[in-house]
């Protein structure tokens, strides 16, 4: 039976063109085995290449994109830029989580929670007991690099990465999924407790993220997925979501080794 739809606000660059496609898809998925629906409510932040200063003045700018998207009455918002949070410092994601809430204050969706990218990506590695990762990055390698250091701070071990020095952020989002199995075959998994397939918002990446797992028989998380997990958390809903992997608990790591 299908239950009342749950608004679902997002924040995101204003040349993503990925979260508005995955998070939906994912969530279209859930409400055909759970049956509770979902509307999805949008604002952008201006955002087209992905540098330091591009970055810090996205998230100068959440603070309005919440206020906005509040307006629509939201059950959840969430803030879907994880490299953005991440490039203002480690741990970042608490204290912007926080003034995103803030910019709720007062308004229609005062009591919504709010999640973001970067705070959900680390909660998740922590839920899945995810120590040691391999990490598929879209970006230049420094900024590679930073997303590490951010991932390391919050206690994972990144045993390898590959950037694919893309920094057009439009470009990002015309990357084929279809290639991220090539490049995980190029990654050094043999002591991993897990794969971030996307560690981007705008890296597509949904339709590889079951076969991934199931081809390496590991736990296998992107942004996306991290995220959707959130969202659904946030709600009181179960964060189950056939074929999206191990963040949204369609597959447990040793069916998928089964399997293979």
């Amino acid at each position: 039976m299908r239950r009342p739809s749950r608004r679902i606000g997002l924040i995101v660059p204003s040349s993503n063109t990925t979260m508005e496609t995955e998070i939906p898809e994912l969530l279209r998925r859930h409400e055909a085995e759970h049956g509770t629906g979902f509307t999805f409510h949008s604002s952008r932040a201006r955002l087209h290449n992905v540098d330091a200063e591009s970055l810090a003045r996205m998230v100068e700018d959440s603070a309005r994109c919440a206020a906005e998207v509040g307006d629509a009455e939201v059950d959840v918002l969430a803030y879907a830029c994880l490299v953005a949070v991440m490039a203002q410092g480690t741990g970042a994601h608490v204290g912007i989580e926080e003034r995103l809430r803030g910019a709720l204050a007062g308004g229609a969706s005062a009591n919504a929670p709010m999640v973001s990218s970067a705070g959900a990506l680390v909660r998740t590695f922590a839920a899945l007991g995810m120590r040691r990762v391999a990490v598929v990055a879209p970006y230049m390698p420094d900024l590679t690099k930073l997303v590490v250091g951010y991932m390391e701070h919050a206690g994972v071990t990144v045993a390898d990465s590959v950037s694919l020095s893309v920094s057009d952020n439009c470009a990002v989002g015309r990357l084929d999924p279809a290639d991220l199995p090539r490049h995980v075959a190029g990654l050094d998994i043999g002591d991993v407790d897990g794969i971030v397939l996307s560690a981007c918002v705008q890296m597509p990446s949904l339709p590889a993220v079951q076969q991934v797992e199931d081809s390496t028989g590991l736990p296998v998380v992107t942004a996306a997925t991290a995220t959707t997990r959130e969202i659904l958390l946030a709600l009181g809903l179960p964060a189950v979501v056939p074929g999206a992997g191990a963040a949204l608990g369609s597959r447990t790591p040793a069916a998928a080794a089964e399997a293979r």
